[in-house]
């Protein structure tokens, strides 16, 4: 039985980018099949938000909460991200390893950009809400480009 690993779906080439379009690493998913793993992949915002959508960021909030915030309309939209990642991996507990996209909101593991309210940058080493729930089950997770650099 092959080993399971979620990934962003747009670096195996699904369109589900803000915009459209993918992040598609043809290098990284074949190491992954070289390796042996069964690809799942996962889309937090696209199922939630549609695509194309409004771009969204990680905000701390005053009391040091951090959150998912639509860049349209200033509304918090953490629930949908959070809801979708407990589902996700309910549904996959068999899940070994997690690649996210790098600096997403949803999948990045320690590179997300964390704003202020006013939207004054704070930290370019936030994990994304996505990715905090790979980690808090204990899920080794790495970003794509890390994962590449150092399994590779």
């Amino acid at each position: 039985m092959a080993k399971k690993v979620a990934i962003s779906a747009c670096l195996t080439g699904e369109k589900c980018r803000y915009d459209g379009t993918d992040n598609h690493m043809p290098s990284l998913v074949k190491l992954l099949e070289k390796k042996g793993y069964e690809l799942v992949p996962f889309c937090p915002e696209a199922p939630a938000f549609g695509t194309p959508r409004p771009t969204i960021d990680v905000v701390r909030y005053p009391g040091g909460e951090i959150g998912v915030r639509s860049n349209k309309t200033g509304q918090d939209v953490s629930f949908a991200i959070e809801g979708y990642a407990r589902k996700f991996f309910d549904e996959h507990p068999d899940i070994a390893l997690f690649i996210g996209k790098d600096r997403s909101p949803s999948c990045g593991v320690c590179t997300a950009r964390c704003y202020d309210v006013e939207g004054h940058l704070l930290a370019v080493d936030e994990t994304g809400l996505m990715a905090k729930e790979a980690l808090r089950r204990e899920i080794e997770s790495y970003d794509a480009e890390a994962y590449i650099k150092e399994k590779a």
